[in-house]
């Protein structure tokens, strides 16, 4: 082979008798090496030059680093690639402590050293939580009695229903376990409550996964609060022994929800008793809706907005009360006392309404800001929000990746960034302009900052629920002061003067101040486009709008505003998500067809409300459900229906089971041959053979729901979103053949989605 560089012969070395190294291709290797290094010298310098120019926050964003980890872990789909992450990240940080010198390179050195330092913590804490409380499910549907002690009793007056959680004993289970049961009001009995010893037979499911991509996944949830089944009771209530408690904190948040609405009959006590007990029960559905629609759905979840309401009130009451008695005034530190006395009222509330994770939350902020006020800090700042974020993610590491967590963070994080920016303190420092100036620049602060919330809290609600309200920003400059300065102060008023016996005065105020709320809703959510819907739509997306939003909000100066550019991105990859033509769920009962107008097409009604809505969610349409049969282009028999569908000037054959009847086999093949797809909630003949495929009984049981889209050729299942983690419960290997010239197989761990070319 001749050699690359003729003029420099190759001679033998005396010592070794083998050919010498060229000098000139060592020359070249060495070039090379230095080459590289000369490089990543480089871009540690530049990295090292933009941290130097652009101070930040180190402990803001090795916070984003440890809610990282824990997103990653949910994410990826086996313990091979946690424990890969875990080394990579490991070692990283460990050549950035070797090899960088804190002289030239101390903020890249830092941050590498932190942010995979705080990845690995967050990925550990959940992985490590998990492993202690993770609850699997029971194997397969089953009909029992089930008898235990009475955990938790939920009462849903709106549906006619109490929820109870019974803590049994269960076959296959190394100790008893949490089920979780629907008990209609005709089967109630008075005497089921908390610590009771109960008796019922029920109809049990393993904790559903989700119906389709991208819908909620209740597998994951039941998971981290051990609830081992779900289902419905058949029989009446038996109570084998009454409760040997005495008051509970349930029993004491059904009380006062109970006397709240004999206080505030209809609409207004239901919403006044899921404001002041966190009882949601018995809310009208149309009343829910409204809410939601109007963008105020907030305002029914014990969250922030309560928590610090209650404890503004009571720090200003008891300090205001405090400053006048000098006494006092000289002898005890008022905002202490003030801090103290807020402090009390937050934690009796959020235990009374039930502790739930959100309010456990929104408890913890109150507090930090307490504190800061206490001391004489800036209460509102985004470490006191990385402090709390971090609170919780230590004891609910799983709460990251729920609309919940990412929606009330987002909405703090964007408050405090919005009025720190400097063009916006400068437009409020107004202190040399009159009275009726600054109020209408307060007017116009709150309208903008209604529309940042609204601009953040946008993409997320369309991730997680597919629907928003769009005029939600306008609702809220109105609702939000509504029910911060008026509602919860009167209904606060109300029940400690109902101590007296004279709270009547201030339950009729109370009542009129939530029937102008209601009002509001229902006008808002009656405005033509109000509300907007989508599609499930690809999960990077999502991730990339986080990313930009964070960069957005955490940084100073103009530096920041390189966040809108993933921002942007983001959002319009997913206003033009496409919508799935096919739905099909996991037990291939329920088929939904877009494109057809309005209307979703489906094979069959469901029986409840929730899969009407969430197929239609799931679709991204804000029609009704039609039934097939009632489509003037379907066919259908008693065991089949047909429909052509066309996409892109192709047109695709469906065909779909109606029945588990005897067909005659060859019926059934010729039928099959003449259809490009083949769906079944029953297992099908080797003899059925479609064009494209064939999603029976034993494809979906693999795969889970799925969803098509005829033009890309695109499979999306529930089973490629769920890894190995323990929620998700996966069936024997194999490969699933789903047509003449098309084999999908079975979804492995981490596999791109399936795909058949049309």
């Amino acid at each position: 082979m001749a050699s690359a560089l003729p003029n420099a012969p190759a001679t033998d070395d005396p010592a070794t008798g083998l050919p010498a190294a060229n000098p000139a291709t060592t020359l070249v290797g060495r070039r090379g090496h230095w080459d590289i290094t000369a490089r990543l010298s480089s871009i540690l310098k530049h990295g090292e030059a933009f941290l130097e120019a652009h101070p930040f926050e180190r402990g803001l964003w090795l916070v984003v680093a440890f809610a990282a980890g824990i997103v990653a872990w949910v994410t990826l789909p086996s313990p091979a690639h946690w424990i890969a992450l875990l080394f990579g990240m490991s070692g990283l940080a460990l050549m950035a402590a070797i090899f960088l010198d804190e002289a030239n390179f101390g903020h890249v050195r830092l941050a590498v050293i932190g942010l995979a330092a705080m990845g690995c913590a967050g990925l550990t804490t959940i992985w490590a939580k998990s492993e202690l409380v993770g609850q699997p499910g029971i194997s397969r549907p089953l009909v029992v009695w089930v008898q235990g002690r009475l955990v938790e009793r939920r009462e849903e007056p709106a549906k006619a229903r109490a929820r109870l959680l019974i803590r049994v004993p269960f076959e296959g289970f190394a100790g008893p376990v949490l089920v979780r049961v629907n008990l209609p009001t005709d089967k109630d009995n008075p005497a089921a409550r908390q610590g009771a010893i109960v008796r019922l037979r029920a109809r049990l499911m393993p904790p559903a996964p989700p119906l389709l991509p991208g819908a909620y996944d209740f597998a994951r949830t039941a998971w981290f609060n051990g609830i081992a089944a779900t289902g419905s009771a058949l029989s009446n209530v038996e109570v084998l022994r009454e409760s040997d408690r005495g008051t509970t904190l349930r029993g004491l948040q059904s009380s006062l929800a109970r006397h709240i609405r004999s206080m505030l009959a209809g609409s207004p006590g239901n919403i006044a008793a899921a404001l002041a007990s966190g009882d949601r029960g018995a809310i009208a559905m149309a009343d829910e809706d409204a809410m939601r629609d109007a963008g105020l759905t907030h305002l029914l979840s014990i969250s922030g907005l309560h928590v610090s309401a209650l404890v503004g009130f009571v720090y200003w009451i008891v300090a205001r009360a405090l400053a006048f008695v000098p006494w006092i005034a000289l002898r005890v530190r008022v905002p202490i006392a003030g801090a103290l006395a807020g402090a009390l009222a937050g934690i009796a509330y959020t235990l009374l309404t039930g502790a739930e994770v959100p309010t456990v939350r929104s408890c913890l902020g109150a507090l930090l800001v307490l504190a800061a006020l206490a001391l004489g800090r800036d209460p509102l700042s985004l470490r006191l929000v990385a402090v709390g974020g971090l609170l919780v993610m230590l004891f609910w590491p799983e709460a990251v990746v729920g609309p919940s967590f990412q929606m009330s963070f987002s909405a703090v994080i964007a408050i405090i960034a919005f009025h720190s920016a400097a063009p916006v303190r400068g437009f409020l420092s107004s202190a040399h302009y009159g009275p009726v100036v600054r109020f209408a620049r307060g007017i116009v602060m709150l309208l903008a900052t209604g529309i940042v919330i609204e601009l953040a809290l946008m993409p997320i609600g369309l991730f997680h629920f597919h629907r928003a309200g769009v005029y939600g920003a306008l609702a809220n400059v109105i609702a939000i002061p509504l029910t911060t300065f008026a509602i919860m102060p009167l209904i606060g008023l109300a029940l400690l003067l109902d101590l007296g016996g004279i709270g009547a005065p201030m339950w009729w105020l109370a009542g009129k101040a939530l029937e102008f709320l209601l009002a509001i809703a229902h006008f808002v959510a009656a405005r033509p486009g109000a509300v907007t819907m989508l599609p499930p739509v690809e999960p990077w997306s999502f991730g990339l709008f986080v990313t930009g939003m964070l960069w957005l909000a955490l940084w100073t100066g103009r530096i920041r505003l390189w966040g809108a550019i993933p921002a942007a991105i983001a959002v319009t990859v997913m206003i033009f998500a496409p919508t799935p033509d096919i739905l099909v769920t996991g037990d291939g009962h329920h088929v939904g067809i877009t494109g057809q107008g309005e209307d979703l097409l489906v094979l069959r009604d469901g029986r409840g409300d929730y899969m009407r809505d969430s197929l239609l969610e799931l679709a991204g349409m804000e029609g009704q459900l039609r039934p097939l049969e009632d489509w003037p282009a379907a066919r259908c028999s008693a065991d089949f229906c047909t429909i052509a569908i066309n996409r892109n000037g192709k047109r695709f054959t469906l065909l779909m089971a109606r029945t588990r009847e005897y067909i005659d086999d060859m019926e059934l093949e010729s039928a099959c041959e003449r259809a490009d797809i083949v769906v079944a909630d029953r297992r099908l003949p080797w003899a059925c053979r479609p064009k494209m495929l064939k999603a029976d009984r034993t494809f979906l049981a693999k795969t889970g729901g799925i969803t098509i889209n005829l033009a890309s050729g695109k499979i999306r299942t529930v089973a490629e979103t769920q890894g190995r983690h323990g929620w998700y419960r996966w069936p024997v290997t194999g490969e699933i053949k789903s047509g003449l010239k098309q084999q999908i197989p079975q979804p492995s761990v981490g596999a791109a989605p399936s795909a058949f070319k049309p």
